[in-house]
């Protein structure tokens, strides 16, 4: 195959806005570069691998304000990819996203920098998924992203089982421009501003690049949107059976019951302060909290990045990138809620029943769910820095480059609990000396409340430091070309603190969720390629990389690749390799840590049948901890593709791929729960007088093991095409991720494995598309996408069918972008767009109370913007 065409095949996105003969140039004249997924510096970015490359002009037609917005909407992007969307007072990385490619999960997906580490946030998504927060690199400050969409633990390490995303950023601004954004939603709520200042100069020996960003974006409460209003979705569907009502059943002023036996209990109708008639359930007083949380939060950022380069000699360069960012999230949530934390004596004055003596529950000892809505709704703050800093120095050796550099990176996060937040110990004295009556809401005195009410603060800080250094060049002219090799080190340094107050860790905050860890480890890696040309249109690659970490041992992951120009116009590529992901700090050194996760009791169901609900997902109490004994996960994958370009106009790529991942780091609460619920020391209940009861939960105990296995094989295909006509030039794509097969398994009761998850089960759809047009004529462009999310199963698990029936799928969910720009006033660029022009609203999901399936749909709705940008 040429090698102009190959090119261009391989990097059609990064390069699609230009012609054919933008390649024609000398592979002489032109310099050596790296492509993201080899060290080996090439004249031109043919490679085996399958890359993907976005360039900033294909991100700003998407109209996304945010990386994470980029790749939500890629077709690659599966389940485990996650936004601020769905950040709650619950979560334990708020204001975080992520991205999860092929969805093996994120702590699988290796971010990386101008091809460099960074450094994980320092709170850890659903307490163990140790993560790089994409929200500290804003859009302005990006040349292009690359996607690596196969295992790539033979060149970068760990944590590439699934692929690497390598952001680029700018570093070529001669003069200065300026932009400003401002949106917002059709439904309300979510209102953003945005403006950037870039501006740089070149000389023959240095080159300077500054960029300054800030983004502003107000919160989307779940009260914003009509399908999330309310935790009572059976309400909203009164004619569906299987709606649910998710209210909850700590209420208020809640619910009495025995302390001795919590089973028999009654809403509180008693007294002055009683609950609403229509909140009343059985016996229950429940509380609608979807109201008061948000779906999305407030955020604030600004960051500023800085790219030097320093001509030392005609040989020599020195060079420096600076990046940081400060972001402000608010994220809030419903009063907190207690479940039988709390007690009353049978003779405290305010006891409800003093003065019914016929009561059964007259100088009982009772307790109580209750939601303490009296101090006011929850509210968390989290202020988080990150620090970027990398010195290096790189140049040529005859025909051979090198490169040497130290970086240091630092993300910091204080999260404050600012309103809301109860103090156990303190609301328990104030119950037992009477100057707090939880039955009696209204009486209570404003000094009563300030001293139940407190703040609380977690503190989280996470290092990189490393040192890295390598060299490629020609080694031997064979008969079919030159033969490259890579050679390279690396020392790297990490650490991970996150810290609660002293109240969490005394347990005396209840309703929220936090984490508590620490760890530290070094690791050593030397790395090997081989890029050897076999034949003139064969080339194979060799790679592998060792690694010694202190903290579990070694490992070495080879990897083989190749490419074959058949024809012209044909290319055929492939690869094999193994991959691995070290357990992640927070999941070896995780202190103790209360989850609350929607579970259901099987024991006491198959005991007693449904008392309390036992037989349908409820919240309970789960305390986890790290477990240093973790082994890495590990994987072999494969990737075989072919590139055509069918015309000088059309074109298309097509790859099979295949993972097969073992040892999968996990927990499995429910299936410890279901299997040794009556175990004592894995789950503590209270008795009851039930016969045969084995009791209510009060804690589950739990850890991460090394206990899954997962296969997913698939088909990606990119199609393009350009049209030119009278009218002006038109430019179509359609890119598919197709998931053949996908299945996690966990183990059984029986010491097997059976499938906890496969394709087409819940926010697992089995493909995913985007097609695009742009067209340009004199100086208007415009650009309109179609993004499709395949239909799924609803969440089966979260819901007890009696009659058997199988819930319908969540239908597919299909949104419009479109854009236009004008660029007919000199230096002046303005756009007028919008994401989901047509304002889709999610399709309905059974599985919790916002009605939607968060980790796969937007709840944003239609985002309407206007962009204009002035170049200096």
């Amino acid at each position: 195959m040429k090698k102009k065409t190959l090119a261009l095949c391989i990097t059609t996105a990064l390069l699609a806005s230009q012609s054919l003969s933008a390649f024609a140039a000398d592979e002489e004249d032109i310099e050596r570069i790296e492509v993201t997924g080899s060290h080996i510096k090439r004249h031109n970015m043919d490679g085996p691998s399958p890359v993907t490359s976005i360039s900033a002009s294909d991100i700003a037609k998407t109209g996304v304000t945010d990386l994470i917005g980029l790749f939500a909407k890629l077709p690659i992007a599966g389940q485990g990819t996650f936004s601020t969307q769905a950040n709650s007072s619950d979560d334990t990385a708020n204001g975080g996203s992520s991205v999860s490619l092929r969805g093996l999960g994120a702590d699988s997906t290796l971010i990386l920098v101008n091809g460099r580490r960074v450094s994980v946030s320092p709170f850890a998504k659903g307490i163990d998924t140790a993560f790089v927060d994409i929200n500290n690199i804003p859009l302005s400050a990006i040349k292009r992203v690359d996607i690596l969409k196969d295992g790539a633990s033979a060149t970068y390490g760990s944590d590439a089982i699934a692929g690497v995303i390598n952001i680029i950023l700018r570093d070529d601004i001669d003069g200065m421009e300026i932009s400003a954004k401002i949106g917002d939603t059709a439904d309300g709520g979510g209102k953003e501003q945005s403006i950037s200042l870039v501006f740089g100069n070149h000389t023959d020996q240095t080159s300077n690049t500054f960029i300054l960003d800030y983004f502003n974006r107000e919160e989307v409460l779940y009260a914003d949107r009509s399908y999330s209003s309310t935790a009572n979705q059976a309400a909203r569907r009164p004619n569906d059976p299987y709606a649910t009502d998710f209210r909850s059943s700590s209420g208020i002023p809640g619910t009495i019951a025995l302390k001795s036996d919590p089973t028999n209990r009654m809403a509180d109708t008693f007294g002055n302060d009683v609950c609403a008639p229509e909140d009343i359930v059985d016996t229950l007083c429940r509380y609608d909290y979807a109201p008061h949380m948000t779906m999305i939060p407030a955020s604030e950022r600004f960051s500023f990045t800085y790219m030097g380069k320093y001509e030392i000699n005609d040989n020599m360069r020195a060079f420096v990138e600076l990046n940081g960012q400060n972001a402000k999230t608010t994220v809030k949530g419903a009063g907190s809620p207690s479940f039988n934390e709390l007690f009353m004596a049978g003779d405290n004055p305010n006891h409800p029943m003093a003065d019914l003596p016929d009561h059964e529950f007259y100088q009982q000892d009772l307790t109580m769910r209750r939601r303490m809505v009296d101090i006011g709704n929850r509210m968390k703050q989290v202020d988080s820095n990150y620090y970027r800093t990398v010195l290096g120095l790189k140049g040529e050796l005859g025909e051979w480059d090198w490169e040497m550099a130290y970086s240091y990176i630092k993300s910091t996060s204080v999260e404050r609990g600012v309103d809301g937040f109860p103090n156990s110990r303190r609301v328990q004295e104030s119950i037992d000396n009477g100057s707090w009556n939880p039955f009696e809401p209204s009486q209570n005195s404003q000094a009563a409340l300030d001293y139940i009410e407190t703040t609380t603060t977690r503190v989280g800080k996470s290092t990189n430091r490393t040192y890295d250094a390598k060299i490629s060049g020609p080694v031997m002219e064979l008969p079919a070309g030159e033969l490259f090799i890579a050679v390279g080190a690396e020392y790297r340094e990490e650490t991970i603190n996150d810290n609660p107050d002293d109240q969490f860790l005394r347990g005396e905050i209840f309703g929220t969720e936090s984490t508590a860890a620490r760890g530290a480890r070094d690791n050593t890696a030397m790395f090997l390629e081989l890029a050897i040309p076999v034949i003139d249109s064969l080339e194979v690659q060799l790679a592998a990389r060792y690694e010694d970490y202190s903290d579990f041992g070694t490992t070495t992951n080879p990897k083989v690749s190749f490419i074959w120009s058949a024809t012209d116009d044909i290319a055929i590529r492939g690869s094999w390799g193994t991959a691995f992901r070290a357990p992640s700090l927070s999941q070896l050194g995780l202190g103790r840590t209360d989850e609350s996760p929607n579970l259901v009791d099987t024991i006491r169901c198959d005991a007693v049948g449904n008392v309390n609900k036992a037989c349908e997902p409820q919240e309970y109490t789960a305390i986890f901890e790290g477990n240093p004994d973790l082994g890495p996960e590990e994987s072999t994958s494969y990737n075989f593709g072919l590139m055509y370009n069918i015309t000088e106009s059309l074109e298309l790529s097509l790859d099979y791929y295949s993972y097969d991942i073992e040892n999968i780091i996990d927990s499995d609460t429910q299936f410890v729960f279901s299997n040794f619920g009556d175990d004592p020391n894995v789950v503590t209940r209270l008795p009851t007088n039930i016969a045969n009861d084995p009791g209510e939960v009060v804690t589950i105990f739990d850890s991460f093991q090394n206990i899954g296995d997962l296969t997913t094989t698939g088909i990606d295909l990119d199609i393009r095409y350009a049209l030119e006509t009278g009218m002006g030039e038109f430019r179509f794509s359609y890119i598919l991720n197709y998931v053949l097969k996908y299945e996690d398994k966990r183990p059984d009761a029986d010491g097997g494995q059976r499938i906890n998850v496969k394709e087409g089960d819940f926010e697992q759809p089995q493909f995913r598309w985007t097609t695009a047009v742009d067209w340009s004529l004199d100086d208007i462009t415009a650009n309109v996408a179609i993004n499709y999310i395949a239909e799924f199963q609803q969440d089966q698990s979260v819901r007890v069918q009696t009659d058997g029936t199988i819930l319908a799928p969540l239908d597919a969910m299909v949104t419009v972008d479109a854009s236009v720009n004008y660029y007919g006033i000199e230096n002046t660029t303005i756009t007028l767009g919008a994401t989901n022009l047509f304002n889709e609203k999610p399709p309905f999901a059974y599985h919790d109370f916002m009605g939607f399936a968060v980790n796969a749909h937007s709840g944003q709705g239609r985002f309407a913007y206007f962009k204009a940008s002035y170049k200096f």
